[in-house]
């Protein structure tokens, strides 16, 4: 007897998400070997989305693109930091002498053992330092870890209210549900999620306008809050918030006025004087891609600056030679 006839399975509902534009193209010999994708959005000087390719709010993890906003944390929580110690406050620096040296004198400054500090030990961000630091026979160390300056503010920030430091880096903590509102107030948007960083910070993830939002605000906030303080610290003092041979120096040093922090997995957000800004991701988190998008990115922001063409800049070699580039494609 023939088998009877198995029912055709019901269709299932289409559940497939557009993928997010091409921003950058990676070009050899004239040919594309391969495409980055992600998200970016522009706003006009009003604060109004100029420009929005792909998904631009839902959220993601800033990453390092938070810490203005973390130090503006420490800052509402009490905290006197201002010049250089403010700067480094919301650095990722590259581990250069006078970074380590600001770093311990902060430490030095509010009676701190770096044992408290939470940041993982790591080498130097920048190549150059990390490989010095290998060739004398020295480790990877917390002081040496990016994030040494931000931790540092929120272990002294603690000491001064009198509130826990072995938990400084719980959510539930008072200085990190202080920093959960003022990333919320900046980006004008709720929370969406709470992370861990690398760092081993809480990290909240918010939409990418959200976060060109809440640079905009800082830029753009009346002097002496706590937001304008960042900013204006970061912009006084760029090479405390990245290093000499970084884009957020470089970008901060040329052009007059500019807030720019990049983060992990390819994040990046800048902010005009006059309230232009952009924010972006990289969905692959490729640091390959950043410079060329970013580049556009203040291109469409009417920046002029020569530097734009350095940062920008992402050359691909052959047997030595430069043969092609990374280049935005948007």
């Amino acid at each position: 007897m023939p088998a009877s006839p198995q029912p055709s399975p019901s269709p299932r509902p289409s559940s497939a998400v557009p993928a997010p534009p091409v921003l950058a193209e990676v070009v050899r010999s004239g040919f594309v070997e391969g495409r980055h994708r992600g998200a970016l959005v522009v706003l006009d000087a009003d604060g109004a989305v100029e420009l929005a390719l792909g998904d631009v709010t839902s959220p993601v993890f800033p990453r390092s693109a938070n810490k203005p906003m973390q130090a503006a944390g420490v800052l509402r929580a009490g905290l006197d930091l201002a010049g250089e110690r403010l700067a480094l406050a919301a650095a990722s620096h590259s581990g250069e002498p006078f970074h380590l040296k600001a770093v311990r004198a902060m430490l030095d400054a509010y009676g701190l053992d770096p044992e408290l500090l939470r940041c993982p030990p790591d080498l130097p961000l920048d190549p150059e330092e990390r490989d010095l630091r290998l060739a004398s026979g020295e480790g990877p160390d917390r002081i040496t870890m990016n994030c040494s300056g931000k931790h540092t503010a929120m272990l002294a920030v603690c000491a001064l209210r009198g509130w826990p430091l072995e938990t400084y880096l719980d959510a539930d903590h008072p200085l990190q549900r202080l920093i959960h509102e003022v990333v919320e107030e900046a980006a004008g948007e709720p929370v969406a999620a709470v992370g861990t960083d690398g760092c081993g910070a809480p990290l909240m993830a918010i939409g990418l306008t959200g976060l060109a939002r809440a640079f905009r605000s800082f830029v753009r906030a009346e002097p002496g809050t706590a937001g304008r303080r960042v900013a204006d610290a970061m912009r006084a003092h760029p090479e405390y918030v990245a290093g000499t041979r970084r884009p957020d120096t470089w970008l901060m040093r040329e052009v007059p006025g500019a807030l720019s922090k990049m983060g992990a997995e390819a994040v990046q957000a800048v902010a005009l004087p006059d309230g232009r800004a952009l924010a972006f991701k990289i969905e692959d988190g490729s640091g390959r891609a950043l410079g060329p998008v970013l580049a556009r990115g203040l291109a469409l922001l009417g920046v002029t600056s020569p530097v734009v063409g350095r940062v920008g800049r992402a050359p691909l070699l052959g047997g030595g030679r430069e043969v092609g580039e990374v280049r935005a494609a948007f």
